[in-house]
C-alpha cells in the first residue's frame, strides 16, 4: 500500500505567500484611478493605459520569466522579478506625466510576471503528486484572492493618511519582503526521464500544432478581459454609478459610508468569494472534465455581469455581483493550468502556460485600456461591460471541442 503523499509542504506555503502578496498589490491600482487623475488633472484613459500596458507587460513577461526558471531555477527567477516589482513601484511613485507612468507599468507588469502564476504555478505542479495537483494548484490560486481580499481596503486606508506616491512605497518594501521566503522553496522535478529529454522548442512544435492549445489560448483571452477591467475599474465604475449609501443602514454600521469605500469593499468582495470558487474549482477539476467545468465557468460568468448592468445599480446589487463573480473569478486558473499539465505535461509547463497567459494579458490590456477609453466617450462604462459580456459568452463555447487527453507522442507525466 503506498503512502498517501502531503498536500501543505514547505514549496506550497511559500508559494501562496509569494501569490498573496503580489496580487495584494497588483488588485489595489484600481484604488489608485481617481487620486492620481485628480491629482494632475488627467483622462482617465491616462492611468488606465498605464494600468492596461501593466496587464500587457505581465502577460509578455510570463513565458520569459517560465522560461528563465526553466533555465537559472525558480528562485532565481522570482528574485528578480520581485526586484523588478519593486523598483517599477518606486519609479512610479516618482512619475508625474502620464508617459512616465506608462512607461514604469513595463517594469511592474514583468515584476507581476516573475512573482505570479506562471512562475510559482509550475513549481506547485512539479512538486505535487498526481493527485495533489489539482487542488494545489487551487489553493495557490486562492491565495492571489486573499491577497485581492486585504490589498484593495488596504490601499484604500493607506490613502487616508499617506499620498498615493508613499502608499507605493509602503507596496515596494513590501514586495521585497516577501525574498525572504524563498530558502524554504526547493521543488523536486516529478517529470519522467523521456519528459526530461524532451527540447522546449520540440514540445512547443507539438503545442502549436494541436488545435485543443489553440482553443485554451483563445479561451483564456476573455478571463483576462474581464478581470483587468473589473480589478481596474470597479471602483471608480461603483464611486460614480452607485446609488447612495443609506445613513444608519447595515452597510454604514459596517463602516463602509461612501460609494468610494465600497468600490474597494467590492475587489475584496471578489477575493473572498473567490477563495472558496477556486479551491472548489480544485476539487471538482480532479474528478470532472477540465473543458466542461470552464465552460460552465464562463456561462455563469456572462449571467452575472448581464443582470448586473440590466438592473439598476445599488449597493445591494453592487455586493451580490461581487460576491457572484467572485466565486467564478480566479476558478479558471487551476483548472487551465491543470489541462496545459495534463496535456503536455510538466516539464516545460511554466513557458506553455506562460503563452496561455499572454492570452489572458491581451485580454486585461483591452479591458483596461478600453474601459478608460470609451469612459473618456461616452461617460460612463456601460458599452465595454457588454463586450465583457460577449467576449465571455465566446469563451464559454470555445473550451467545449477541446481534447482532454495526452498529447500523442508524449509520455505519461
Amino acid at each position: 500500500m503506498t503512502q498517501r503523499s502531503s498536500l501543505f509542504t514547505p514549496v506550497l506555503i511559500v508559494s501562496c505567500v509569494i501569490i498573496m502578496v503580489s496580487f495584494a498589490v497588483r488588485a489595489s491600482f484600481g484604488v489608485f484611478q481617481i487620486p492620481v487623475a485628480e491629482e494632475f488633472g488627467w483622462l482617465r484613459a491616462e492611468f488606465s493605459l498605464a494600468i492596461a500596458i501593466q496587464n500587457l507587460a505581465w502577460g509578455i513577461g510570463q513565458p520569459i520569466f517560465g522560461a528563465m526558471a526553466e533555465k537559472i531555477g525558480d528562485r532565481r527567477a522570482i528574485i528578480i522579478g520581485a526586484v523588478v516589482y519593486a523598483l517599477g513601484l518606486i519609479l512610479s511613485a516618482n512619475s508625474v506625466t502620464p508617459i512616465e507612468h506608462q512607461a514604469y507599468a513595463w517594469l511592474v507588469g514583468f515584476g507581476i510576471a516573475g512573482t505570479g502564476f506562471g512562475v510559482v504555478l509550475a513549481v506547485v505542479g512539479r512538486a505535487s503528486s498526481d493527485e495533489n495537483r489539482s487542488m494545489s494548484l487551487a489553493i495557490v490560486t486562492a491565495a492571489g484572492s486573499a491577497g485581492q481580499v486585504f490589498g484593495a481596503p488596504a490601499a484604500e486606508w493607506m490613502l487616508g493618511f499617506l499620498s498615493w506616491q508613499s502608499t507605493f512605497m509602503v507596496f515596494a518594501a513590501v514586495i521585497l519582503s516577501m525574498i525572504l521566503t524563498l530558502p524554504f522553496m526547493r521543488a523536486p522535478v516529478l517529470a519522467q526521464k523521456a519528459e526530461l529529454e524532451e527540447s522546449l522548442g520540440q514540445i512547443l512544435v507539438k503545442a502549436f500544432k494541436d488545435p485543443s492549445y489553440t482553443m485554451i489560448f483563445l479561451g483564456f483571452f476573455s478571463c483576462g478581459y474581464q478581470l483587468g477591467f473589473i480589478t481596474a475599474h470597479f471602483p471608480a465604475f461603483v464611486t460614480e454609478m452607485c446609488g447612495p449609501i443609506l445613513a444608519g443602514g447595515v452597510l454604514h454600521n459596517m463602516g463602509i459610508t461612501t460609494t468610494s469605500a465600497l468600490g474597494a469593499v467590492a475587489i475584496s468582495l471578489v477575493g473572498l468569494a473567490n477563495i472558496g470558487g477556486t479551491l472548489a474549482a480544485g476539487w471538482a477539476g480532479k474528478r470532472y472534465s477540465k473543458r466542461y467545468l470552464l465552460a460552465g465557468i464562463y456561462t455563469g460568468r456572462t449571467i452575472f455581469a448581464a443582470l448586473f448592468i440590466m438592473f439598476p445599480i445599488t449597493p445591494v446589487t453592487v455586493i451580490l455581483f461581487s460576491v457572484g463573480m467572485g466565486a467564478l473569478w480566479l476558478a479558471t486558473v487551476p483548472l487551465t493550468s491543470g489541462l496545459v499539465a495534463h496535456i503536455y505535461g510538466l516539464r516545460y509547463m511554466g513557458t506553455l502556460y506562460g503563452i496561455v497567459f499572454f492570452s489572458h494579458q491581451l485580454g486585461s490590456f483591452l479591458g483596461v485600456w478600453l474601459g478608460g477609453r470609451l469612459y473618456d466617450v461616452y461617460g460612463n462604462y456601460t458599452a465595454v461591460w457588454w463586450v465583457g459580456i460577449a467576449v465571455g459568452a465566446f469563451s464559454a463555447i470555445v473550451h467545449l471541442p477541446i481534447r482532454e487527453r495526452r498529447l500523442e507522442g508524449l509520455v505519461t507525466a
